[in-house]
């Protein structure tokens, strides 16, 4: 479609239809094409593929109209009906003065015999192509007018900063899929049953994930044909569609064709082997959507956060195949204050209270779906059962027939790192799987429907629930695959077949899990490979880690940019924010940047001399013993360097009288017996900093510990969101090894660790042989 700017419209045309928004008020309205003539002055920019909406960042700001600039084809889905994923969009400000280059493809119509010039790359980090100004400021600007000229400035700032997270949700997300003769929203099942299949492709939409509606809400108030043929539904998920050939005889799990292999004759393996098709397709709920600790629980029209509804879709021939799970936020008033590494869950709400709510919540689903298998996954003890027990209790409360529901600690049957134990689970519930069959369609039209659904839930819903779902997919998807005669009644899905199967729910994993926590999905090289490998641990902590940065200092604009394009108001500052992030990051480059740079070099220093070739550095930080025999009247703190390698840690110690570490601690994780986190251990008055203790054996004896706490620039903090991600560090690095370690949070005893003959002066590496053999004895601790 064609895109043409006016003096007071901006007009999209296809075919003998044309769409107008207005520069004013973005009111959107269908035209005929032969208005163009009516236009005042139009100039073509180019080609776009589609309309997402209009959206105002802010009450004080102009409006924006969204188009799809790029798209690229996911798959073909039976039937010819082409998915698209949005790659690129346009964001044009209605309220420019000028053509605008927003790097769209040229009309041949239009622009013939014109090279494309070189464009502005439109991205979140080109601030000049993002807002030209909102204001133009001129340098002789009269005294009086400074102050506006000051408030003009935030705001091109704030929408600056708006406008990076919606680029940044559409382009790096890889999350928005649409087509235009396929209706995404609703699984195979609803849409044989619904009686809409007459009916426009946005009319037979599930608004629950119609993405883009509220932004099209102009031309869905229209109610007619002309506008109608510019609505077009997005998805905001996953899809993903392959054709898997099922073939017992390839001798290598791994066999890939190389681009440097010769082209040979087609064999007839093809006519020999079944193959069929597999998609897997997520939808995300448009209500109560957002960022993961912005939006948790339930909301008082019922709905809840994270809830993902994932279908899984097997065609062979003729028969197409369909099985629906969902994922959603425990249905209960609950939240968690995200400024720290890893806070509390809390129960907001009473039982009583929450009650209506919940029973809301279940009653929408159940008119849906008829009946559930609540499959919950939280811990059974530890800081999660409050929420395990507040859900339990409301189920009891809502006593209703059609809800079964069942709870499998995962982290307890998972422990070290064993993820393949989730087949206890599936081996515990295959009953339900097979009572609750799956939605099966031909030609002639429904053979059987699928009886219910299973709605799985952890803290997230995110990594353990996707280990889960993909866990009970696969046996839904070998005993329908049996039934179809594609594969031997006794014999698993070929391995081939299963990696990329696997690889297919790692991908929907990681996908729900950036649109939620902004990164990866954790415990995704399970779910790839069938196997918990240390590389993937070590993934988990860095992404662990950006989840906390992403929820401090990110989600927030994401929050504001995802609440407009539904609809729902900003209850946060969102100048308030803006000015405080940044003079908090002003100060903290200030404050940091010296001390970062010494504390770095130093890490690097140590971790070439401490560590010996076979160890592998995984981390280290400045951090101060506070063990009580440590410190003197004077309370003068003792600094340390913790480095963590695959199978050790090392405390060294630095004397900054002379400058440099001369003393050292290495002690194996095997021997890492707990980490305990809590208030600074004091005689009198509030502790002002927490501390984390490690306690380990020591020639098979309990009783030793170091006792550190975090160097905090900032007089408001108190260290643990630094402690405990070092603590997560330790334990993920322990689970790699083959077993785990309590982190307990709780308030400290003052007590001293025993006395400890070993500590291991630092001498140059190339005079130390065999230096974690060979010590030097400096002193006790």
């Amino acid at each position: 479609m064609e895109l043409f700017q006016a003096k007071d419209q901006y007009i999209l045309q296809s075919g003998d239809t044309a769409l107008w928004c207005s520069r004013q008020d973005g009111a959107l309205t269908a035209r005929p094409a032969t208005d163009l003539l009516l236009a005042w002055n139009p100039i073509c920019l180019g080609l776009a593929e589609g309309i997402i909406g209009k959206v105002q960042l802010h009450a004080d700001l102009p409006w924006w109209l969204l188009l799809i600039r790029q798209k690229s084809l996911i798959g073909v889905l039976p039937d010819g009906h082409e998915i698209y994923k949005v790659t690129k969009i346009a964001v044009i400000p209605l309220s420019a003065a000028e053509p605008q280059d927003l790097e769209l493809e040229l009309c041949k119509k239009h622009h013939f015999g014109i090279n494309k010039p070189e464009k502005i790359t439109q991205s979140p980090d080109d601030s000049k192509f993002l807002i030209k100004t909102l204001t133009q400021i001129k340098s002789n600007v009269s005294a009086p007018n400074k102050k506006k000229v000051k408030e003009n400035k935030e705001k091109e700032k704030l929408e600056r900063r708006l406008l990076d997270e919606l680029f940044k949700m559409f382009m790096d997300s890889d999350s928005f899929y649409y087509s235009r003769t396929y209706d995404l929203t609703n699984s195979v099942q609803r849409q044989s049953t619904s009686g809409k299949s007459g009916l426009p492709l946005w009319k037979r939409v599930d608004e629950r994930f119609f993405w883009n509606r509220y932004m099209l809400e102009d031309l869905i108030q229209l109610q007619d044909q002309h506008g109608g043929n510019w609505i077009l539904p997005i998805i905001q998920g996953f899809v993903q569609i392959e054709e898997l050939v099922v073939n017992y005889n390839e001798s290598s799990d791994d066999e890939k064709s190389s681009p440097e292999t010769p082209l040979q004759e087609p064999t007839c393996v093809d006519d020999v082997h079944p193959r069929f098709m597999v998609a897997v397709i997520s939808r995300r709920s448009r209500h109560r959507a957002g960022m993961r600790y912005k939006r948790r629980g339930v909301d008082k029209n019922g709905h809840v956060a994270n809830y993902v509804e994932t279908e899984q879709f097997i065609h062979v021939h003729n028969h197409t195949l369909s099985f629906v799970q969902t994922r959603g936020s425990v249905p209960v008033f609950w939240s968690q204050v995200g400024y720290r590494y890893n806070p509390r869950p809390r129960l907001d709400k009473g039982e009583t209270e929450t009650n209506p709510y919940f029973c809301l919540h279940f009653n929408q689903e159940l008119e849906i779906y008829k009946k559930q298998v609540l499959l919950n996954l939280v811990d059974q003890t530890g800081r999660e059962k409050v929420i395990g027990d507040a859900y339990l209790k409301q189920v009891l409360m809502f006593n209703c027939p059609n809800l079964t529901y069942v709870t499998f600690d995962f982290h307890e049957h998972c422990r070290g790192m064993k993820f393949e134990n989730v087949q206890t689970l599936t081996d515990a519930i295959s009953d339900i799987i097979m009572d609750m069959r799956w939605c099966w369609v031909d030609q002639a039209g429904v053979i059987c429907k699928q009886e219910g659904i299973f709605r799985i839930n952890c803290m997230d819903c995110l990594d353990r629930t996707n280990v889960v779902q993909a866990a009970i997919a696969r046996v839904v998807m070998e005993q329908q695959l049996k039934k179809l005669g594609v594969m031997p009644p006794e014999q698993p899905l070929p391995m081939k077949c299963y990696r990329l199967y696997q690889v297919m729910w790692a991908n929907n994993g990681d996908s729900i899990s950036r649109q939620y926590a902004g990164t990866a999905a954790l415990k995704g090289d399970f779910t790839r490979t069938g196997e918990r490998k240390l590389a993937g641990v070590m993934k988990d902590g860095v992404n662990s880690a950006n989840r906390y940065y992403l929820n401090r200092f990110k989600d927030a604009y994401r929050q504001a940019v995802i609440d407009l394009m539904q609809g729902v108001p900003v209850t946060e500052d969102l100048y308030s924010i803006f000015t405080k992030e940044k003079e908090h990051e002003a100060l903290h480059r200030q404050s940091q940047r010296n001390h970062q740079e010494l504390i770095s070099q130093l890490l690097q220093n140590y971790m070439q001399m401490l560590l010996p070739d076979t160890e592998k550095f995984h981390g280290g930080w400045a951090l101060i013993d506070c063990d009580p025999s440590l410190i003197d009247a004077t309370h003068k703190d003792v600094e340390v360097l913790l480095l963590l390698s695959n199978c050790a840690y090392y405390v060294a110690y630095y004397d900054d009288e002379v400058d440099k570490v001369n003393q050292y601690q290495r002690l194996s994780l095997d021997d890492l017996d707990k980490i305990e986190i809590g208030p600074e251990p004091t005689f009198f008055g509030k502790p002002k900093f927490s501390c984390m203790r490690l306690h380990y054996k020591y020639k098979g004896n309990s009783g030793y510990f170091h006792t550190l706490r975090a160097v905090t620039r900032n007089p408001d903090e108190d260290g643990k969101d630094t402690l405990l991600c070092i603590a997560e560090m330790l334990r993920i690095t322990k689970q790699a090894m083959g077993s785990d370690i309590a982190v307990i949070e709780k308030k400290l005893e003052r007590k001293s660790s025993k006395p400890h003959e070993e500590i291991m002066g630092i001498r140059s590496k190339e005079s130390q042989t065999n230096k974690h053999r060979k010590f030097t004895q400096v002193g006790n601790l």
